[in-house]
């Protein structure tokens, strides 16, 4: 039996990146994996289906984040498939944003919606049905403790907000045996950094900051969360974990 038989998984933004590695590695772990996504339907079902080929259980939920009753309706549709949840993994964002001196009120507001608003309101709206022992997974960034990348500040902003949520839902949620932290990766091969990364300068910019000389995958920032997702992560809580490969050395 895998470490996670018999629980129930949320992964938001899972059908693709690092969102899908999470998903998988839950889903090849036990867990009887939801997997959110925003628009890309098509997307979601070839997470659904890897997990189902590889013997695990899933389903989608299409809900739009960032916008009105986002929340609401992201648990209403989970409510068709399951009657609980075990473990919530906030990995759904917008992964950039303009520098300050082009960046408009209304897509700062976007990012904020996005990427704190509805995380805070998941978490909110799925008390009731996150289970005593439960776990919390926040994806953050190594942006939120280093200006490497200060063109960056808005979105590194929203997830300095995503680390304090994490700080004290450990604390309110601690009394039920409920762990919360925060993993953050750095550079990951995924579409959202394809066109950074398939640039030779950009690569080499990317390995050269890694203390282990390489850039990350989603399964290395998954393996991460599944360690914290299982009973072996129980006595970590409130964290901030780099997964960063020793980027911010």
């Amino acid at each position: 039996m895998g470490a996670l038989s018999g629980r129930t998984a949320l992964v938001t933004g899972a059908s693709r990146g690092i969102g899908r590695g999470i998903a998988e590695r839950l889903g090849r772990d036990g867990a009887r994996v939801a997997v959110h996504y925003g628009t890309n339907e098509t997307a979601a079902k070839e997470t659904v289906t890897a997990i189902e080929a590889a013997g695990g259980s899933a389903f989608m939920i299409g809900v739009e984040l960032g916008t009105p009753g986002d929340a609401e309706a992201l648990w209403a549709e989970f409510d068709r498939h399951a009657d609980g949840v075990d473990i919530i993994v906030n990995n759904a964002g917008i992964g950039t944003s303009s520098p300050l001196e082009d960046i408009t009120e209304a897509e700062y507001d976007r990012l904020f919606a996005v990427n704190v608003k509805a995380p805070y309101f998941i978490v909110r709206q799925g008390l009731g049905r996150l289970r005593d022992g439960g776990r919390i997974v926040n994806i953050s960034t190594g942006l939120a403790r280093n200006a490497v990348l200060p063109d960056l500040t808005a979105y590194a902003m929203t997830k300095g907000a995503l680390d304090v949520l994490t700080r004290d839902l450990s604390k309110i949620l601690g009394p039920r045996g409920i762990t919360v932290n925060s993993v953050a990766p750095g550079y990951i091969e995924t579409d959202n950094t394809a066109a950074f990364l398939g640039t030779e300068e950009g690569r080499a910019q990317a390995e050269a900051i890694s203390a282990l000389g390489r850039v990350g995958t989603p399964a290395d920032v998954a393996d991460v969360v599944a360690f914290l997702a299982s009973e072996d992560g129980r006595w970590v809580t409130g964290g901030w974990v780099d997964a960063t490969g020793g980027s911010l050395l």
